[in-house]
């Protein structure tokens, strides 16, 4: 029950790590996914100064977040549902550290960024120029990876995030509805009521 939730909510954070910048502006805003699969579908996603919460439009009604801690390399899934939360081991969150895209520095000079990480060793990376993208101003850049798939996406200088994304296996999405200002702390914050749960047994009892 909570596999798909827990993979759903690393793709989306996997593909917003294509900005490999860790935000300076504090922010929320709706992740719209415009791709072939699941177009229209809507997450939502609130970054901190060195964390970040995803509320993945693939929980079906269960409630519940992805929370990243930037800082500390942890995740946790929190289920409302459930009054219970467990931690994501690595394994879970495919061969990429979701955690190292996000810490890097300048948008206008992320070449150096993206071709730096190992599933992008050999990988190309070009700086096209700036674009609107839904009223802000991003810088394109478009690269291929490893394994020579290509990828185009649109940072937003002062966010450091991406604004739109687009790759070759028609995995594309874009922000919306971007409000600016502080994150409360308790959104990446467990319930003090909430009970950890036992993500190691449930995986042995897979097997």
């Amino acid at each position: 029950m909570f596999r798909p939730m827990v993979k759903s909510s690393c793709l989306i954070a996997c593909l917003l790590a294509a900005s490999f910048a860790l935000a300076q502006t504090e922010f929320s805003a709706d992740i719209v996914n415009t791709g072939r699969e699941g177009g229209g579908k809507k997450a939502k996603i609130y970054f901190g100064k060195d964390k970040m919460r995803i509320e993945s439009a693939e929980q079906r009604g269960m409630g519940g977040a992805f929370i990243m801690d930037l800082s500390a390399h942890t995740s946790i899934v929190v289920m409302d549902q459930q009054h219970m939360y467990m931690e994501v081991p690595i394994q879970m969150q495919g061969r990429r550290d979701p955690y190292h895209f996000f810490q890097a520095g300048d948008a206008e000079n992320a070449c150096p960024d993206w071709l730096a990480q190992p599933s992008n060793k050999g990988g190309t990376c070009r700086k096209v120029g700036t674009e609107t993208v839904n009223g802000r101003s991003a810088v394109k850049y478009e690269g291929t990876n490893a394994e020579g798939k290509s990828g185009t996406v649109w940072l937003d200088p002062k966010l450091r995030f991406p604004l739109k994304w687009q790759g070759e296996n028609g995995g594309s999405g874009e922000l919306q509805n971007i409000k600016e200002g502080l994150q409360p702390a308790s959104l990446f914050e467990i319930p003090a009521d909430y009970k950890k749960f036992d993500m190691g047994g449930m995986m042995q009892q897979q097997h």
